[in-house]
């Protein structure tokens, strides 16, 4: 984030999705209240060492890089986010000062701290304390999130055998110190919201997420009959294609297969990163397959496409 940008958010001051916190050298008390209802209500922006009049304080610079530490963390820590939800702080310079800058984004769960559960006004975060205005919550997750529905008679024996050690494998190559993998198989289902209890009718199962993920294809296209990604190429016969490939199987297998696709019809140029070569096509794609596949509404009949042009790529 730019100085330029900085200026905006800060003169256009707190709101529903702005939240200013002042100190110099730790984190405020309340600092996961304002998480905690920025990810049960539309997302937001949290910035350290600004008061909420405006006033810049700064950030201790010898602290900054240790309270990013702490805040990553503790946001992995059930004891303080409970489900824990991986999110990020960065030291910005600011003129002269240092300021800590967090983006937290809706989340598809419903998310506590200390055992209590905060929403989002745009006079700040408020603590829901009746049975109906929690409940109002969790129907509006699972009804605005299609992925929150709950299927009571999927089971593990639904999912391709071996794949969630497989992924869990993946990670630990990536992120050897993600929290998930400290978790065991129960506690990471519902940590990751694939596992979940409707408070309203008292549910319980795994969830169209998890079925999406890891199941068979099968099993996925009994529960979702109308899933397909469309993976197409159009240089020459613009009308229709010159390949393509009609994807139905689990979330995890499809990214490998777009990944794939992509990797046989489009160039992957010299690029030096110092003096390393990089796979630019690799870096940029990862990204926009993996949005791609994850954010769109699966109860939708329409298919989703990916279309390799010429000159362009249109998802």
């Amino acid at each position: 984030m730019t100085n330029k940008e900085l200026n905006i958010l800060i003169s256009k001051g707190e709101g529903l999705t702005v939240e200013f916190k002042k100190t110099e050298n730790q984190l405020p008390k309340n600092l996961f209240e304002t998480v905690c209802a920025f990810l049960n209500r539309n997302g937001g922006t949290i910035l350290l060492g600004v008061a909420d009049n405006k006033e810049i304080i700064g950030i201790q610079k010898n602290k900054a890089t240790q309270l990013c530490k702490e805040f990553i963390n503790l946001s992995n820590n059930k004891q303080k986010l409970d489900p824990p939800f991986l999110l990020h702080a960065k030291t910005l310079e600011y003129f002269d000062k240092n300021l800590i800058y967090i983006f937290v984004p809706a989340s598809s769960q419903v998310h506590k701290t200390a055992g209590k559960i905060f929403d989002r006004g745009n006079d700040g975060d408020y603590e829901l304390t009746t049975n109906e205005q929690i409940s109002n919550l969790y129907i509006q997750k699972s009804t605005y999130y299609s992925e929150n529905t709950i299927y009571p008679y999927l089971k593990e024996e639904h999912f391709v055998n071996g794949f969630l050690e497989k992924t869990m494998q993946r990670l630990k190559n990536v992120r050897p110190a993600h929290p998930w993998l400290n978790l065991d198989k129960e506690e990471f289902f519902k940590s990751a919201g694939l596992y979940r209890t409707d408070l309203k009718t008292g549910e319980k199962g795994f969830t169209q997420a998890a079925l999406l993920l890891f199941g068979k294809e099968e099993v996925i296209l009994s529960a979702i009959p109308q899933y397909k990604t469309d993976a197409i190429l159009r240089r020459k016969d613009l009308d229709r294609y010159d390949d393509r490939e009609n994807i139905r199987c689990n979330l995890i297998d499809a990214y490998e297969k777009l990944m794939d696709f992509v990797a046989k019809h489009l160039p992957d140029k010299f690029y030096l990163m110092g003096d390393v070569r990089v796979s630019l096509r690799e870096k940029i794609f990862r990204e926009i397959i993996a949005n791609f596949l994850m954010h769109r509404e699966f109860n939708n009949a329409l298919p989703s496409t990916f279309i390799i042009y010429e000159d362009k790529v249109v998802v």
